[in-house]
């Protein structure tokens, strides 16, 4: 796991302080508070299991009782807080963006944890309802970051004097902008920000973390972002035909081997200009 997140921290870093950034920071800060959780609820981690009952202020409707094995995602959080908020010692603008982007993710699993009930009653009747918080398909938590995402909100930093101890100290914490001006209102902890705006991802630029979009296979028949009107930016695409074998139809023989016959088909692959 900890090579995986390196890796994705690095290429994240390649890309600036753009909003891509932010959403690579946001999922794996979610991926790891995600797999921590759910593996609390198996069993996998002895320091952690059920999650203790809700807090007073959450209200249960009548009938109903918090019970059963709810997700422990409180611990899943600290763990992800540990586990990747230590990287980000600088203390610069860019780390204040990255741990924003973190805890945005962390609470886009709490926020998404599903409330499951189960009814106990004679003969079926429904008398008592016990209800528990659990995990929903890491899906519905990528595609809540992915529309966060699309809303990500444009940042810089600025110093603010803080008092304690009647001492004055300076910190430097991120502001929204409006244009090229910072405003003195912070963002939302549920919101993903970004510094940069994104590089032109159409066009080869190393500089600014970008490959390009030619000679990358496109889908001819799609109009999401992984169709080649979309992907190859206007320039058009190639067509690839070549035949792809494998073997197929196996049996054994007794004793003791495994004859295929040669299986074929003719494709295409298309290649953006």
């Amino acid at each position: 796991m900890k090579r995986f997140f390196t890796i994705s921290y690095e290429c994240s870093y390649s890309i600036a302080g753009s909003r891509e950034a932010a959403f690579t920071y946001a999922i794996s800060s979610a991926g790891v508070t995600y797999a921590v959780t759910e593996a609390c609820s198996r069993g996998n981690i002895s320091a952690c299991g059920c999650a203790p009952g809700p807090r007073p202020r959450e209200p249960t409707p009548s009938g109903w009782k918090w019970a059963g094995c709810s997700a422990d995602v409180n611990y899943g959080m600290r763990f992800a807080r540990k586990f990747l908020d230590s990287r980000e010692f600088d203390g610069d603008e860019r780390s204040l963006m990255n741990l924003h982007n973190n805890k945005a993710g962390r609470k886009a699993v709490k926020l998404n944890l599903l409330t499951e009930c189960k009814c106990h009653g004679v003969s079926g009747s429904c008398t008592m309802k016990t209800c528990w918080k659990s995990l929903p398909p890491f899906r519905t938590i990528g595609d809540s970051l992915m529309k966060k995402y699309y809303r990500a909100r444009p940042v810089t930093s600025t110093y603010t004097t803080t008092k304690s101890d009647k001492k004055s100290e300076k910190k430097l914490q991120l502001v929204l902008k409006k244009g090229k001006m910072p405003i003195k209102k912070p963002p939302k902890k549920s919101e993903l920000v970004f510094l940069q705006m994104s590089p032109n991802y159409c066009e080869k630029d190393l500089a600014a973390g970008s490959l390009g979009t030619v000679g990358r296979i496109c889908n001819r028949t799609s109009e999401g972002s992984d169709g080649c009107d979309l992907m190859c930016c206007g320039r058009g695409y190639n067509t690839h035909q070549y035949t792809r074998k494998w073997q197929c139809n196996c049996k054994f023989l007794w004793c003791c081997k495994v004859e295929c016959k040669e299986c074929s088909e003719r494709t295409e692959e298309y290649t953006c200009k």
